[in-house]
């Protein structure tokens, strides 16, 4: 059984598609591509079918990861088929929560800083879309740091579920 992901910010030309890179290079590293599909949408739909920003392209592929990617819309009916939705802030966390029809859609969302110990309680990830490419490798520094210990959450589920 395939552990489906999915990462969401606001226009998905950003953060959740850096997210999306950065989230699927550890599943790769650590083996688990055959079991975890990783994937990224936005809230909003201004962006459906452009690539992503160029400068998280530049800080993606700067840092070594794949870039390749197409704006979409995350929509409600989603829900049936992620095991994780993950919001990028919590504005989106509460337009996903509002999406959730039934209280497990609204059960599969989380904050993807919550998986970082050392982010206290600052849990968004800052949208740099506004700024200079230091926003953007700030981002991409926040998004990396929570990824590993998702990835270890993602680990735990899916071994337990082979068991």
């Amino acid at each position: 059984m395939t552990f489906r992901v999915c990462f969401v910010c606001t226009g998905n030309i950003c953060r959740s598609p850096m997210a999306e890179h950065v989230f699927r290079a550890r599943v790769e590293e650590a083996g688990l591509s055959a079991l975890v599909e990783v994937d990224s949408a936005g809230t909003d739909g201004w962006h459906e079918g452009d690539p992503a920003d160029p400068r998280t392209v530049h800080v993606l592929e700067e840092g070594g990861y794949t870039s390749d990617h197409t704006a979409r819309q995350f929509r409600r009916d989603w829900f049936d088929r992620l095991d994780l939705v993950i919001a990028l802030d919590t504005g989106h966390q509460r337009t996903l929560r509002r999406l959730a029809a039934r209280p497990e859609d609204a059960e599969k969302i989380r904050l993807l800083r919550s998986y970082d110990p050392a982010a206290g309680d600052d849990l968004d990830v800052p949208d740099p879309y506004y700024g200079d490419m230091s926003g953007f490798e700030e981002c991409l520094k926040s998004v990396e740091a929570a990824c590993d210990g998702l990835l270890d959450a993602v680990r735990d589920t899916v071994n337990s579920a082979a068991v």
